[in-house]
């Protein structure tokens, strides 16, 4: 397990105590004109050090120069030349120059990398040595915030996810038992009751799918996959809801292309795709899957007539529980996660899923994908795949 921050910082200001101890013990100290005594140099081994830590780190003297910053240090704009850029850090700074009181705290400064608006840091700060020398410490939480936020968001729509099914079912439930001695309308809730199971059930398998790939490993088993067959596969199984709104599905392009990867998970990714394109187009118009080689990779595009999608919700599009049209999304059985079961499924396979939209127009979205063997040519159909490699 990783040294937790805390822990990690009061190993370094241990060391680093211990070295600046040692100096100033063999080390005569020097005095400023203004008669402040500052001690020599930096000992040896201070340097050394600060190069292998993963946090940013600071030395400031007595006056509030910085007699050393890690390149983190730098890189995150906390130094320039010899000043320490953050002013809640300086103030921390001198208030633990003042009383000799190691002090933590969180603080949030302007971004200067990776294009963050703001980084946020866990900040320690301790005194060294007896001329008024101080380390600090800043470890970057930025992307834990990020995960710790996206978790919290996870489990409240989760939980307002199921509400409503199951809350449903319970209503459901009561209504039948009352109207025992109605036929008609026990017939009426029960299929009510096998709509809310079936969503219920979408929602759970969705969910399982989801954190069996979301969290970037790679696929355990991967072989050679068939783009046609996993076109042919997801296509039937979104024929059904096609045919309810006399949508036609039509497959065309590159025949005999194959990816690296699991045919089962890229099926999952083209259904859903094919599955959300139904559900955002009118009746009576087309969904065209359409497949081509892309240099070493291959390009799986989804296109339908739909509604288009606004612009301002194009960034949004693959995050789960994210809808356009929450409304409709609920009315089909849409459970919110089919379009970032579809960007999880890309990154698995090394891959990456985009969207052209435009409202009123109709919506593609284009999975690509690495080819097998590193470059997309196709297969005729009396080769088998094992020859194929």
């Amino acid at each position: 397990m990783a040294m937790s921050f805390a822990a990690l910082a009061g190993f370094v200001v241990g060391a680093l105590a211990v070295l600046f101890y040692r100096h100033q013990i063999e080390a005569p100290s020097r005095t400023t004109p203004d008669g402040v005594e500052t001690g020599a140099a930096l000992p040896q081994g201070v340097a050394s050090v600060l190069a292998v830590l993963p946090s940013s780190a600071v030395v400031l003297d007595a006056h509030d120069r910085v007699l050393r910053a890690s390149s983190a240090a730098r890189a995150f704009g906390l130094v320039k030349g010899d000043r320490l850029m953050a002013a809640e850090l300086l103030a921390l700074a001198r208030q633990v120059r003042r009383d000799g009181e190691i002090r933590e705290s969180e603080i949030d400064v302007a971004g200067h990398k990776f294009g963050q608006e703001t980084t946020s840091f866990a900040v320690r700060v301790a005194p060294l040595g007896t001329y008024g020398q101080v380390l600090v410490l800043a470890e970057d939480q930025t992307e834990r915030r990020r995960v710790e936020a996206v978790r919290r968001d996870f489990v409240a729509n989760v939980s307002h996810e199921l509400k409503t099914p199951v809350g449903a079912l319970s209503l459901l439930a009561e209504t039948i038992q009352d109207a025992a001695d109605d036929p008609e309308a026990v017939s009426r809730f029960a299929g009510r009751m096998q709509h809310e199971t079936a969503r219920l059930n979408y929602l759970i398998q969705d969910l399982i799918t989801l954190s069996r790939i979301q969290g970037a490993e790679p696929i355990p088993t991967p072989g050679q996959v068939s783009i046609d067959e996993a076109v042919h596969d997801a296509i039937d199984h979104c024929n059904t809801k096609a045919v309810a709104k006399d949508i036609t599905l039509v497959s065309g392009g590159t025949e005999g292309l194959r990816v690296w990867g699991d045919a089962e998970l890229l099926v999952t990714a083209l259904r859903n795709l094919i599955d959300n394109a139904i559900v955002y187009s009118p009746e009576h118009t087309r969904v065209v899957v359409s497949v081509r080689p892309a240099g070493d990779s291959v390009e799986i595009s989804v296109s339908d007539q739909g509604i288009g999608i606004p612009e301002d919700a194009l960034e949004r599009i693959f995050e789960r529980f994210f809808r356009v049209d929450a409304a409709r999304s609920r009315a089909t059985g849409g459970t919110g996660l089919g379009l970032a079961i579809v960007k999880h499924v890309a990154a698995a396979h090394a891959g990456e899923v985009s969207v052209w939209s435009k409202e009123g127009s109709g919506s593609t979205f284009t999975l690509r994908l690495p080819a097998f063997g590193g470059q997309a040519v196709a297969v005729p159909p009396s080769i088998p795949m094992e020859a194929a490699s």
